[in-house]
C-alpha cells in the first residue's frame, strides 16, 4: 500500500506516526514545504517574551525521527497539483526546482491554514509580519530588538499573548481590532472587560472597533499604520487576523465549507473515497450546534490526525466532534473557555440563558482565596449545556476540561446540578462552583 501524506505539521505528524506503526509494511511518503516538522505555534509568544529560551523545544517530532521509523521525508517539497480521481500527485523539490509525478492508494491531507493576509496599500513594506511558524518566529525576535513601537493587529488568542509578551520586553505597544472588544471570539463582555482594563494598566493601547486601511513607510519599512479611526506610529507590526485553510489543492475534488475547509465524515474520510484529511485543513463537527465548524486548534489536529491512521483501511474509531475547547493565561489571570459563548449563541439563532457566578473559589476561612468568574451558556428550553467560560488568578481551568465532557455528552443544567465533585478547602466549597451553575439553572 502506497500512502503520500502532504503537510507534516500536527494532524501530518500524527497521522504519520500512527500509520507508520500500524501499517509497517506499507509506504509513507511525506511531502513538506518546510525542513521542519511539528512546531507548536501555540508557543511563539513564549519564545518572543523570552519565557521559552530554547526554541528547539517547540518541536515534538523531527524529520529524522520520522524516517527512523521507515518514512520517506520529502522536506522542501511543494505539491504542485493532486489528480484524486487519478491518485497523482504533482510535485516539485523547492531546492532543485526538479518536478515529477508520484501516485498513492491513500492520501492523506494534513496541509493545514496560513494566515489571513489583507490587501491593503503598503503591505509590502518591510517590518509587516506574520505569525504562524518557525521562520515568523525568529523574524518576529530578530525584528522587535530594534522596534520601540510595535503594533499588532487581530485581538485573539495569539494577538492577547504577543501582546502581553511585547508589554514584558518594555516595547510601546497598540493592539488594533475591528471588533468593539478583545477575545470576541472566545469570551462574553463580563470577563473581556476585566482583562481590557488589565492590559491597560499596563499601558498598552487598545485601538478597538476599528479596521486598518493601510499601512505607511518610511526608507522601505513601515512607520505608520492607517485605520478607519486614527493613524498610529509604530516600527513593527504583526498581522494576527486569523486563519484561512490551505485546501486550493482538492478543490473541486471533494466536498468543503464556504470557507474552503475540508468536510470529513466521523471517520476523517473526506467525499472522495480514498482521499483523508485532518486538522486545520479540515471543518470539524462542532457539537454545541451539531454542524460543521472551521475551529483550526493544535488539539483538534493531533486527534484527528491520530484517527486518519486508526480508519485508513476501514472505518474503526469514531470521531467524538469537538467543543473548541481552549485556555490563556493573561498575565495573572487563568482563562479557559468551551463551546458557544451567549453572543455567539444569540448570533446563531438559539434561545439561550445563562448563570454567571463570582464568588471566592475556596473557603474564606482559608489563609488565602481569589475570585473566581464562571459563566455557563445554556438552552432556554432543554436546559443542554452550550458552553461555558472561567476566570480567576487561581488556576481553574481543568473546571472547562469538565465542562467540555459536559457537553459533548449533552448533559442538561439539572444534571449538571448533582454531579459527584470532591470537596476539600485547598481546592473549592462544598458546592463546587459547576454544581452551582446547575442549581442556580433551576
Amino acid at each position: 500500500m502506497k500512502i503520500a501524506v502532504i503537510g507534516c505539521t500536527h494532524a501530518g505528524t500524527a497521522a504519520v506516526t500512527q500509520m507508520a506503526q500500524l501499517y509497517p509494511e506499507a509506504q509513507i511518503t511525506v511531502y513538506e514545504r518546510n525542513d521542519n516538522v511539528s512546531f507548536l505555534s501555540c508557543g511563539i509568544a513564549l519564545h518572543v517574551g523570552g519565557v521559552v529560551k530554547d526554541v528547539q523545544k517547540l518541536f515534538y517530532a523531527s524529520p529524522q525521527q520520522l524516517t527512523d521509523m521507515g518514512v520517506q521525508m520529502n522536506m522542501r517539497h511543494d505539491v504542485l497539483e493532486v489528480n484524486a480521481d487519478e491518485h497523482m500527485i504533482h510535485v516539485r523539490d523547492l531546492e532543485t526546482g526538479i518536478a515529477r509525478v508520484d501516485t498513492y492508494d491513500k492520501l492523506v491531507v494534513t496541509t493545514g491554514s496560513w494566515p489571513i493576509i489583507p490587501k491593503l496599500g503598503g503591505m509590502d513594506l518591510d517590518n509587516i509580519q506574520l505569525c504562524k511558524n518557525y521562520g515568523h518566529a525568529q523574524t518576529i525576535i530578530d525584528k522587535a530588538r530594534h522596534a520601540d513601537r510595535v503594533t499588532v493587529i487581530g485581538a485573539g488568542y495569539i494577538g492577547i499573548e504577543l501582546v502581553e509578551a511585547f508589554e514584558e520586553l518594555g516595547k510601546q505597544v497598540t493592539l488594533i481590532d475591528n471588533m468593539d472588544r478583545i477575545l470576541f471570539k472566545y469570551l462574553d463582555r463580563t470577563f473581556t472587560d476585566g482583562i481590557e482594563n488589565e492590559l491597560e494598566s499596563r499601558h498598552i493601547k487598545l485601538q478597538l472597533g476599528q479596521t486598518v486601511t493601510g499601512f505607511e513607510g518610511e526608507d522601505g519599512k513601515v512607520s505608520k499604520v492607517i485605520t478607519t479611526a486614527g493613524e498610529y506610529e509604530t516600527d513593527l507590526v504583526v498581522l494576527c487576523i486569523g486563519f484561512r485553510p490551505n485546501t486550493e489543492l482538492l478543490k473541486g475534488q471533494v466536498e468543503m465549507l464556504s470557507n474552503g475547509a475540508i468536510i470529513v465524515d466521523e471517520y476523517m474520510r473526506t467525499s472522495h473515497p480514498d482521499v483523508l484529511a485532518a486538522g486545520d485543513s479540515c471543518a470539524v463537527m462542532f457539537n454545541p450546534t451539531h454542524k460543521h465548524a472551521y475551529i483550526p486548534l493544535a488539539t483538534n489536529a493531533v486527534r484527528m490526525g491520530t484517527l486518519v491512521a486508526r480508519n485508513l483501511i476501514i472505518p474503526t474509531v469514531r470521531y467524538l466532534g469537538t467543543q473548541g475547547t481552549s485556555g490563556i493565561k493573561i498575565y495573572d489571570y487563568n482563562i479557559a473557555s468551551t463551546g458557544m459563548t451567549e453572543q455567539a449563541a444569540i448570533d446563531a439563532g438559539m434561545i439561550v440563558k445563562n448563570v454567571t457566578i463570582e464568588e471566592n473559589y475556596r473557603p474564606e476561612f482559608m489563609p488565602t482565596y481569589e475570585k473566581a468568574l464562571l459563566k455557563v451558556v445554556y438552552e432556554a428550553d432543554t436546559g443542554r449545556i452550550l458552553g461555558a467560560q472561567v476566570m480567576s488568578k487561581a488556576d481553574l481551568t481543568q473546571a472547562i476540561n469538565t465542562m467540555s465532557v459536559c457537553i459533548q455528552n449533552g448533559m442538561t443544567m439539572d444534571e449538571l446540578s448533582f454531579v459527584d465533585f470532591f470537596f476539600q478547602p485547598h481546592y473549592n466549597k462544598p458546592w463546587n462552583l459547576l454544581n452551582q451553575a446547575g442549581l442556580q439553572a433551576m
